[in-house]
Parts: C-alpha cells; structure tokens; sequence
C-alpha cells in the first residue's frame, strides 16, 4: 500500500487448541466493513473549501486486509488472541536479542514500531491445519525499508535458532535460513526464509515471506498445523492465491 504523504504466528504450545477452533470456525470474520471506517454519502457544498484530511494508518490497513471472498479456497478471519504466543514485542523475551524480529515475524506480532497493524488468518486450502497468517503494518516515512532491511539482518545472524519466553509460554527454533521466492506483485523489495523447530521428536518446518509496498509491510508466515497432532513432520508452504490476493489490495 503506497501511501502518499502530502501484521511462529501459532506457536506450537498453543497451535492443538488454535486447531479445534479453525476446524470449527469463527464468527468473526473479516468479510464484512465492521471494522472498515465508512465515507459520509453526503457531499457538503463547502467540502471544496475543507483542509484535506490526515491519513489515517489504521483505517488504511482495514481497507486493505484481506476478506474471505477474495481468497479462492481459503477461510480468512481475525486469529484469536488467546493462542497468541505474546500479546505485544514488550512480552517476548528472546535469548539473542539480534534474532527479536525473527522471533516477532514468527509469532503474530509486528515488525519495528509501526504507526498502524491487523492480522489475518488464511485456513483450508489443503485442510483445516494449512495455515497462512499475515500481518499487516505501515509505517512512518522510510521506516519500512529500514525495518525489512533489520529483518534481514536478523536472519542472517541467527542460523543456529534461539528461544523465547512470553509468560509461561516457551518456545525455540533449531535454525533459520533465507531462502529464493519470487517477489509479491507490487512489493518494492522482499525477502524469504523458513525456521526449523523440534516438536515431540518431529521436525517442523515453517515459513516466512517479507514484502515492502511502499511505507506498508505485508509479513506472511505458514505453518501446518495437523503436522503437529499428526506425529510427523511439517513442511510448510505459503498460500501463493493468499500472497496474490493481498498484492492486489497493496497496489
């Protein structure tokens, strides 16, 4: 989204209980205008004379998150709060601090110090445990850039893993590594990696895609979640229709 100027997303300890409410739905989707602030239908004759109005970051972002109908395959809704790993970055405690955005991108929390940020799940295409979240955030002037160019940063120092803590919740990664993806239509620059993690035996691989739209960064992180209750490994793919479809909203 290109403003001019004149959002482990299911962290494995709580990803069982994130399952059964995927599986059964929520009554809180996004494909509605609840959340969307809505434009006065009348037109004052005056309005011509009117300052123009400051942008407003968070109703922005609203306008462009993604909505159920414009996914083919997929359910698209607010994830719910409670299986979040950390309600916020101050929560999150990480053993190396260079790996913190790693550890934000990973678990439903934003990158940098946005002025404005929404998540969306994407669920279905290949089950109720395919799992595609995004977070959406904007930010002040060349912040963006500076902030994927931070994320980067952080991939490259923490190929041995970390861990973090939120409250009673844990969590590590064995590895990180960047990996080649094509650029999201649209995206200005981006960058892809994939994180490993160790679960009851299995490995689970997980991944992440980053793209700047002007002052706007579209994070998208995959999991399969029936991985996990399955008792085998998971190797996570991003919903390519759900890259596609959020692109479009960011042009």
């Amino acid at each position: 989204m290109k403003r001019t100027r004149t959002a482990l997303a299911a962290p494995a300890l709580a990803l069982v209980s994130a399952l059964t409410l995927s599986a059964c739905g929520d009554s809180d989707s996004s494909s509605s205008s609840s959340e969307d602030t809505s434009a006065s239908s009348g037109t004052s004759k005056d309005s011509a004379k009117s300052p123009e109005k400051p942008v407003d970051p968070a109703a922005e972002l609203r306008r462009a998150a993604l909505t159920e109908k414009e996914v083919k395959g997929f359910t698209v809704k607010k994830p719910d709060e409670k299986y979040a790993f950390a309600a916020s970055q101050d929560q999150m405690k990480v053993d190396k601090a260079a790996c913190a955005p790693v550890a934000y991108a990973t678990n439903q929390l934003p990158l940098g110090t946005p002025e404005a940020d929404l998540i969306r799940l994407a669920t279905g295409a290949k089950g109720p445990g395919d799992f595609t979240y995004v977070t959406l955030a904007t930010y002040g002037d060349g912040e963006a850039k500076t902030t994927l160019a931070d994320l980067a940063e952080a991939v490259r120092s923490c190929g041995s893993g970390f861990s973090a803590k939120a409250g009673r919740n844990t969590g590590s990664y064995s590895s990180i590594t960047a990996e080649s993806a094509p650029g999201p239509n649209g995206a200005d620059e981006s960058l892809a990696f994939k994180v490993t993690t160790k679960y009851e035996g299995m490995t689970h691989t997980m991944r992440a895609q980053a793209a700047r739209h002007g002052d706007t960064i579209a994070l998208y992180y995959a999991v399969d979640g029936m991985a996990f209750t399955q008792d085998r490994p998971g190797n996570a793919r991003i919903g390519k229709a759900v890259v596609d479809a959020q692109s479009a909203k960011l042009a």
